[in-house]
């Protein structure tokens, strides 16, 4: 009897040192990476104090932004309802990757009915939604750090024209110094006027502190 019971507990310990370990964090971003969004939130002070909600949808394949809303009054109902505005149809992707926020409470209920498959990070884990969490540091450095918006419509012309910046000029290394949106690549001396470039745009509007189009003298 007592050599039965050694025997199973011994072989249900071999069973279970002989199992596949599970793959690690980085291995699932790189396997999945054509089919994961990442969310996240930020608040951004306007010039009376008042804190305005930004929510930003992004996917990992190419650092494209899906969807960015600007709210001063957040709710998880809000937010479920982004999501959906995000991807219509059967364009969900396969994967959404929030954190822990509890403006996020009501997103796994609405991603699992549109089909997506709801991947919470651990709590006091940025690492883990590393590609969103960039995004909105480089939003806060070249943006908002410069630039005080006046209420929740001046926070909402900002982003997005920081989004049209990011997405058609601003390069990234992983990207091999492309931007998300991909570039021709132009021999020297050919150029698109610069009034037309997002990059020209944004950087006019953050010294004027304004979302209006400018023209450089040179044009």
């Amino acid at each position: 009897m007592l050599w039965a019971a050694l025997g199973t507990r011994l072989g249900h310990g071999l069973r279970t040192a002989l199992a596949p370990p599970s793959q690690t964090w980085h291995t699932f971003l790189s396997d999945h990476v054509g089919q994961i969004v990442a969310a996240d939130c930020f608040v951004v002070p306007t010039v009376t104090y008042r804190l305005v909600f930004v929510l930003v949808l992004l996917a990992h394949d190419r650092r494209r932004i899906r969807h960015v809303a600007v709210t001063a009054h957040p709710t998880a109902a809000w937010t479920a309802q982004q999501l959906r505005e995000a991807f219509p149809g059967d364009a969900a992707p396969q994967y959404l990757i929030p954190d822990r926020d509890h403006a996020f409470d009501a997103l796994g209920a609405a991603a699992k009915a549109m089909g997506m498959e709801d991947v919470v990070t651990a709590p006091h884990a940025p690492w883990q939604n590393s590609f969103v969490e960039r995004f909105v540091g480089s939003a806060r450095r070249e943006c908002f750090d410069h630039v005080i918006a006046f209420n929740e419509a001046g926070v909402r012309r900002l982003m997005t024209l920081y989004s049209s910046y990011y997405e058609q000029a601003r390069t990234h290394v992983a990207l091999d110094k492309d931007a998300p949106i991909p570039r021709p690549v132009m021999p020297p001396g050919e150029s698109t006027s610069c009034s037309r470039r997002p990059s020209h745009r944004f950087s006019a509007a953050t010294r004027t502190g304004s979302a209006t189009r400018s023209r450089c003298r040179s044009c």
